[in-house]
């Protein structure tokens, strides 16, 4: 691969990186949330109108933005039973299938539908009717579109990916692949408590997650 295409793909890995981990600081938001609505609800007997929505508004941003983050780690659930056995062409020739016959379609509705949907949210100034002091859920619903995005644009580091494992026969390192051996190294690199044997067997055990996290897979692909 290209040190221009490889490098655009660790800078589409990062951006998702980065977006899922600050967003995933809205569950000690929403944490400190529901532990003081709980307080002032049984302990001061002064619940909140409003918290119901404010809650829900920060677990469905939490949800939508960490996405991308999953795409680029491999996390979305897939039906391994057939998968694990293939080949990485046969993997690679069948992401690519389904990214463009369901992902592409679907994320880009997704997008389109809910640029629409904050558009109008903006233009009316909406807020939530569910409680009569209900808070504005314009902002939130602006997630909608921005979190599509991400994930499309994680999508199409995805499916450059699949397109070199079918010229190349292997799937190209993820950053999560550099990340686990960079941490080993530096871990074990200048510690004075570990034996050499020590340290060769845990690289060794970081290349083999490396090796796992590539082709998506628990299963050695050395007996075809």
């Amino acid at each position: 691969m290209p040190i221009s295409a490889r490098r655009l793909l660790r800078a589409i890995d990062q951006l998702s990186y980065w977006s899922g981990k600050a967003s995933a600081w809205l569950i000690v938001a929403l944490t400190f949330v529901v532990s003081l609505e709980v307080f002032k609800r049984y302990i001061l007997n002064a619940p909140t109108a409003w918290i119901f929505d404010f809650n829900n508004m920060l677990y469905g941003t939490l949800f939508m933005m960490c996405g991308a983050y999953t795409l680029a780690a491999g996390g979305h659930v897939r039906a391994d039973f057939v998968y694990i056995y293939m080949k990485p062409r046969a993997q690679a020739a069948l992401d690519l299938a389904l990214y463009f016959l369901f992902f592409i379609p679907g994320i880009l509705g997704l997008i389109y539908a809910g640029y629409d949907y904050a558009a109008l949210s903006w233009r009316i100034g909406e807020h939530s009717t569910v409680t009569a002091e209900g808070p504005p859920v314009y902002h939130f619903k602006s997630v909608i579109p921005i979190a599509g995005a991400l994930v499309m644009v994680q999508g199409l580091a995805e499916i450059v990916r699949c397109i070199e494992c079918l010229r190349t026969g292997a799937w190209p390192s993820r950053l999560e692949d550099v990340e686990e051996i960079d941490v080993v190294q530096t871990q074990l690199g200048g510690s004075e408590y570990v034996d050499e044997e020590s340290r060769r067997a845990a690289l060794e055990g970081a290349h083999a997650i490396d090796e796992a996290a590539r082709h998506r897979t628990v299963v050695e692909h050395k007996n075809p």
